[in-house]
């Protein structure tokens, strides 16, 4: 069953027991969006997770949650933010702890905003790009260097976004930062499939989740939804699904690739 234009999105899709056995880290996963949807999917899938995120007290609840529902054994957290080497550091350790090796990278978190160009200031700027573009940067950086020294391989997926490709006003700090996130996957790839890790990306067009209201107005939501083949937002879980493909055995002949998440031309 499929949704049409206007309707509902289609059912949830069962698990296929893709990821059994895995494990995984996931960065930005306290919250409802992609990052706690791939969080819930890779459980249902069968991998054991631990997940990152800025917000403590949000990503506790969230980890106690899944704990309770899939086993505490399976799940893990710890406070991360992607500008300090530090914490991710602590949190690819907690990992590596818990599941022998670092087997799968999702790096999700990235920061957003609105601001014309013009009126957009350094610190705006940079606020973007540093958690956006060089948090991705930094955590392949230091899940790379450990897949290597393993020698068992691994695989990382990066959150880019169409915005990459696509021109948005007020997006200027976001957009080139996911440009940047899409570049450094073709790149890592390439140096990665020397020892046997792949680097892919999801790129979304808009997925649909409270933190959104915050960043944006519900006018342009609507306008955006309204741009899509089928007239609505993907579900977060609609892209963590095409991110447990990536993270899966059913792309192992993909490495370098972005693929665009959208019911629209990218």
């Amino acid at each position: 069953m499929s949704s049409v234009e206007g309707s509902g999105p289609p059912p949830y899709v069962p698990a296929h027991d893709l990821l059994s056995g895995r494990g995984a880290v996931i960065t930005a996963a306290a919250g409802t969006g992609i990052g706690g949807a791939t969080a819930r999917r890779f459980l249902e899938e069968g991998a054991s997770v631990v997940l990152g995120d800025a917000h403590a007290r949000r990503l506790e609840h969230n980890v106690a949650a899944l704990a309770r529902e899939f086993g505490e054994r399976r799940v893990a957290g710890v406070p991360c933010d992607v500008t300090d080497d530090t914490q991710i550091a602590a949190l690819l350790d907690l990992a590596e702890a818990r599941h022998g090796t670092l087997d799968i990278l999702v790096n999700n978190a990235g920061l957003g905003g609105t601001a014309e160009l013009a009126d957009m200031s350094d610190d705006q700027w940079h606020k973007v790009v540093d958690t956006t573009l060089n948090g991705t940067f930094r955590c392949t950086r230091a899940a790379l260097r450990r897949m290597r020294a393993s020698g068992t391989g691994g695989v990382v997926v990066n959150n880019a976004s169409v915005l990459g490709w696509r021109a948005q006003r007020g997006q200027a700090h976001y957009a080139a930062a996911k440009a940047g996130v899409m570049a450094l996957t073709r790149c890592a790839a390439l140096e990665a499939a020397a020892y046997g890790v792949r680097v892919n990306a999801v790129s979304p067009s808009l997925a649909a989740h409270p933190h959104l209201a915050t960043v944006t107005t519900p006018e342009l939501l609507a306008e955006l939804a309204g741009r899509e083949a089928f007239g609505r937002a993907a579900e977060p879980w609609e892209v963590a699904n095409v991110i447990v493909f990536l993270a899966s055995g059913y792309s192992s002949y993909m490495t370098g690739e972005t693929v665009a998440v959208s019911s629209q031309r990218a």
